[in-house]
């Protein structure tokens, strides 16, 4: 169903969404899935680095049509995760939008995360700022941002709140020249299963998206160090294996509709 069909209009009635890595590929697939379901007086908070892309993005969703009716309110976060000053700009906008929000529902879509540099091999990987750095990024800012999110909306009678954390097949699965990638990967699953025994009212996934058609995908067939693993990458591309951002986006927006994943669960797009 195209973003706007009209029986799921505002089904989700009052919603504070936050989506990370917004600005382009899967994230802003997802963030133009998500706008129509929104009911009256909602939230979407849309993060990313860079800022022109944001905005087009929230002027799309404001003037479309999906958003406009609703009174749905859209703010944009332009930030860099992986430094301090960006995220706790993000944690400051975060914690004043979500404790303003009205009661309902939350969902927090950790979807912004790197590939690092994956022309390197395991004992290339030499350098502690350049480690330290990717980690930054990709797990204290998806950490930092969720319990900040979680706190900030607050436990509230007869609301729900998800938390979804983009993963990979990587998190299961090493892949050669991806250390840093494969490690960030399997410590944010783990970190999100810890957050589902913690919090069992709040409802955790895991959701591997599979092979999408990105920029990070075309990175993957030309600066994977490893040759193997290099043409393992192309192969995808060149048999048209690669999947539209849209389509799997909408496998998510399914399973966060249905509601029958086991909290701290991780699914993949070919599990569905």
């Amino acid at each position: 169903m195209e973003p706007g069909a009209g029986p799921v209009a505002g089904r989700w009635g009052s919603a504070a969404c936050v989506v990370t890595g917004a600005s382009r590929g899967f994230g802003r697939s997802l963030a133009r899935l998500l706008a129509p379901r929104l009911g009256e007086g909602s939230v979407l908070v849309l993060l990313a680095r860079s800022a022109a892309p944001l905005a087009e993005l929230a002027e799309e969703l404001r003037g479309s049509g999906t958003g406009s009716g609703t009174g749905l309110r859209v703010e944009c976060v332009a930030a860099d995760l992986g430094c301090e000053e960006g995220l706790r700009r993000a944690v400051a906008v975060l914690r004043e939008v979500l404790s303003a929000a009205p009661p309902g529902r939350l969902l927090l879509v950790n979807n912004a995360g790197s590939l690092g540099d994956i022309s390197k091999s395991f004992l290339d990987l030499t350098d502690p700022d350049e480690i330290n750095t990717y980690f930054a990024f990709n797990i204290t800012s998806a950490l930092c941002l969720t319990s900040t999110a979680l706190q900030a909306f607050g436990k509230r009678p007869g609301s729900s709140r998800t938390v979804v954390n983009i993963s990979s097949l990587c998190a299961v699965k090493p892949f050669k020249s991806w250390a840093l990638y494969c490690s960030g990967k399997a410590s944010r699953d783990m970190m999100f299963q810890v957050l589902a025994l913690e919090e069992p009212d709040v409802r955790v996934l895991n959701y591997a998206p599979g092979p999408l058609d990105t920029d990070m995908q075309l990175l993957a067939r030309t600066k994977t160090g490893d040759p193997e693993m290099r043409q393992y990458f192309q192969s995808l591309q060149e048999n048209s294996q690669l999947i539209d951002c849209t389509v799997s986006a909408q496998k998510l927006v399914n399973l966060l509709e249905e509601d029958t994943f086991s909290s701290g669960a991780h699914v993949d797009f070919y599990d569905i």
